[in-house]
């Protein structure tokens, strides 16, 4: 549909003579020229929507694999006129209907929330600065740029000067300068400066949109492990189901001699049993519920799957500025240096606010200094050079000097060791101190090679969060590690993390002399915080502890840490921070409070415990059914179940009550894989089905009792079992679990007992009594002593697992 969209636009453009118009930078493009470019289709829609529409979500929903198959089923019986076995059709059609109104309800929360943070852009148009969202650009506007925007549709600049980072695009992390002239990228960010561009190409034209287009074919996106593990599993039996329905129909027509009816009617409920019909829907569903509780609390997430991921975190990295503290910044004052001569040089205030007053206001360092310096002298700038992260400096040329800002390691280079002890002091304290200092060589936004004759220290200071110690108090209990990764001096950094009882965080070290791969293997795993880190080191950080076995969560609001969030398992952005942080990550805290980060990792621990509970209801069936059929087939027996009672059992035992506990509190760390998890709770009550009823149909023949007895007492010892199993997941007990519990026993009583025609539930012999009370009295004993031995077993392999862990981690 979308391929179609884009074909049948792109010719339209083709079709249309567009005149181009080159708007001055002053005053842009005017209404009508807008009105144009939008009317023949030149606009900045993107090529792939944030969501999907309506229709793809009905589309997705119930033209699945296993609906095919139920509606196979469906003829079958009706063509084996069993039209009471029909009952799973209800069911079927419920869970398609509550998956469609579940994912509609959240595409409309997500789309008013994704309204709300979606990119916006300032252009110019009748002479006047506009902010727009960046979808409603058109060809030739002129739009401002500054440091954290990312650009939207590919430019070509035609007023100021920035620095740009192609790195989402090329894999190259270098800073490249862009004057007027050069291209815009779309898809690239802006780290420093600001300019006039003008847009060249937009919406499907653009370079971005190309290389979406492209990748769509092959976009493989990766699942997290629950996800990926029920993706296996529906694989797997939607496989196995085949061949396993041809035998059973087989050996029950041609070898035990059944009639037409009472084969197709065994194999069905064999199939439907082995299809795990509601587990996909109940995990898709309890993912999109907590996408929308936590929209609720102000938090957008681009991607389910990093809610289970953040929950299985086990390290998480954070910067200082915007995650422990305030995201603002206030000059506390300055100290005079060798360098000024009070005498023969202007005050250090007069200077710096000369110094400000040509810079733009392009992160929150620079903009408290122009705050504070705010007495110019009127002399003018001959150049400037924004703030490069990389090098850690801005630089500004004057008629008579040129002059430096920045990090004193960086602008003083050889000579910082001589004013070492002083800055540090200051650092000790919870500063951030700059130099300021006079350069002789040339101000290029390049590293500096000559001498800096330092004027000034400048300190600086953000305020803790409030609610920061409580926060990372909550990891630490959890049994999360934080690492502190920040550009400032180290001991200012581990100063304020010690304020926010960070622990550890006295473990601090100084990333410039962290030089191999190797250094920082082993710096990761000893310190806590990491100063002078470089944009491209935070990325090497994030790798070597993925590397180190550990789960990763980054947060950051800064250009410079796309990049580290990219890498990361799971990335968590503030709003407040850069357009291009926010676009990176799978989480924005639209309220930018770190705060929020504790009820995310809760709803993580919700779903992916509570769905574990759920899917060891589901495969409890699957495997009982699975091992039956291959029973059945192997000893030539008749299938004992109808599909109606297997629809019961289903209902009461796994169905009704799964959709309740998936949607329970739970707040217990994440241990051990999903799959084993699962299968050391289900294993024990499918194998208890499995012997149980094997047992009960063989003495059934011999004590020759009917085929329809065996068949209502195999459904009630199932039921025994099933509820023996969701009594166990549901510990601990609460008054709403109780009711669950009890609920389902008394619904499938009143079923059976009131519609038991429908359910095919019929009145047992005395003979067929007695053994369904000898059986259903020995399964509470098998399922204890098999759960015993299948929880040794299962430890035996968490052990051994763990420790393959541990191992590569070391």
């Amino acid at each position: 549909m979308k391929d179609k969209e884009f074909r049948k636009n792109k010719e339209h453009r083709e079709r249309v003579q567009t005149n181009r118009y080159m708007a001055d930078v002053n005053n842009g493009l005017n209404r009508q020229q807008v009105e144009e470019y939008t009317r023949n289709g030149w606009t900045n829609e993107p090529v792939d929507p944030p969501s999907k529409s309506v229709q793809e979500i009905i589309q997705s929903n119930v033209f699945t694999y296993f609906n095919l198959v139920f509606a196979v089923l469906a003829v079958l019986l009706i063509v084996a006129g069993s039209f009471r076995n029909l009952t799973f059709l209800p069911v079927i059609i419920a869970n398609t209907c509550i998956g469609i109104f579940q994912e509609i309800r959240a595409k409309n929360t997500l789309d008013k929330l994704s309204v709300l943070n979606a990119p916006k852009a300032v252009v110019v148009r009748d002479g006047q600065k506009w902010e727009i969202p960046a979808e409603e650009l058109v060809l030739d506007d002129i739009v401002l740029f500054k440091a954290g925007n990312q650009i939207c549709a590919d430019a070509i600049v035609v007023e100021g000067e920035v620095s740009a980072n192609e790195s989402l695009l090329t894999g190259e992390s270098d800073e490249i300068t862009k004057k007027p002239g050069d291209l815009l990228m779309s898809g690239s960010f802006v780290v420093s400066g600001e300019c006039y561009a003008r847009l060249d190409r937009v919406g499907e034209d653009s370079y971005i949109s190309k290389l979406t287009l492209e990748a769509k074919a092959m976009n493989h996106e990766e699942q997290s492990e629950m996800i990926r593990v029920l993706d296996k599993l529906v694989g797997v039996v939607g496989i196995i189901i085949i061949p396993i329905g041809v035998l059973l129909f087989g050996q029950q027509f041609i070898f035990a001699k059944a009639s037409f009816s009472k084969s197709i009617t065994s194999m069905v409920a064999a199939v439907i049993g082995m299809i795990p019909e509601g587990l996909y829907l109940l995990a898709s569903v309890a993912l999109v519920v907590s996408v929308m509780r936590l929209a609720s609390k102000k938090v957008l997430v681009h991607d389910m799957k990093c809610i289970e991921t953040l929950a299985r975190v086990n390290v998480l990295c954070v910067d200082k500025t915007g995650t422990i503290t305030e995201n603002t910044m206030e000059v506390n004052g300055t100290v005079p240096m060798d360098g000024y001569d009070k005498e023969n040089m202007p005050s250090i205030k007069e200077m710096l606010s000369d110094f400000a007053a040509g810079m733009s206001s392009d992160n929150i360092t620079m903009e408290a200094i122009k705050n504070y310096f705010n007495s110019p002298s009127g002399k003018k700038a001959v150049s400037i050079s924004s703030f490069s992260s990389e090098f850690k400096y801005s630089g500004a040329a004057f008629d008579d000097a040129n002059y430096v800002l920045g990090a004193p390691e960086f602008v003083l280079r050889d000579d910082y060791e001589k004013y070492k002890e002083e800055i540090e002091n200051y650092s000790s304290e919870g500063y951030r101190v700059l130099v300021f200092g006079k350069y002789d060589g040339e101000i290029n936004g390049k590293e500096l090679t000559e001498k800096v004759v330092p004027i000034a220290l400048v300190f600086l200071s953000n305020p803790i969060r409030e609610e920061a110690p409580e926060t990372f108090n909550y990891f630490a209990n959890q049994g999360v590690e934080i690492k502190v990764i920040s550009g400032d001096n180290p001991i200012t950094v581990s100063q304020v993390a010690q304020q926010a009882g960070i622990e550890n965080a006295e473990k601090y070290i100084d990333a410039t002399t962290l030089e191999s791969e190797e250094d920082i293997q082993e710096a990761v795993l000893r310190y806590t915080v990491f100063g002078r880190v470089t944009p491209n080191q935070k990325r090497q950080f994030v790798q070597a502890l993925k590397k180190a076995g550990r789960t990763v969560a980054m947060t950051g609001d800064g250009v410079n840490d796309v990049l580290a969030l990219k890498d990361a398992d799971c990335s968590v952005a503030m709003a407040s921070g850069s357009d291009a942080a926010a676009q990176a990550s799978q989480l924005v805290l639209l309220d930018s409070n770190f705060a929020s980060m504790p009820s995310v990792v809760l709803e993580g621990r919700r779903v992916v415990n509570n769905i574990e509970r759920s899917a060891s209801l589901f495969l409890v069936k699957n495997i009982f059914s699975f091992l039956l059929s291959l029973f059945s087939v192997c000893f030539m027996i008749n299938y004992p179940l109808e599909p109606s009672q297997v629809s019961l059992i289903s209902m009461f035992t796994i169905g009704i009550p799964a959709f309740f506990l998936a949607l329970q509190p739970n707040k217990n760390i994440i241990q051990g894989s999903f799959l084993t998890n699962v299968l050391i709770k289900a294993l024990p009550a499918g194998i208890t089905d499995v012997l149980v009823v094997g047992a009960l149909v063989v003495f059934g023949q011999v004590f020759e009792v009917n085929e329809t007895d065996i068949s209502t007492a195999c459904t009630m010892l199932l039921s025994i079992v099933g509820f023996m199993i969701l009594y166990n997941i549901s510990k601990p007990m609460n008054t709403l679990r109780w009711c669950v519990w009890g609920g389902s026993i008394i619904g499938l009583l009143l079923c059976s007992i009131y519609l038991g025609d429908l359910f095919a539930i019929r009145g047992m012999s005395t003979k067929c009594i007695m053994l369904f009370v000898v059986f259903a009295i020995v399964t509470e004993p098998m399922m204890r002593y098999g759960t015993m031995i299948i929880e040794k077993i299962g430890k035996r392999i968490t052990r051994r697992i763990e420790k393959r862990k541990k191992e590569k981690m070391l």
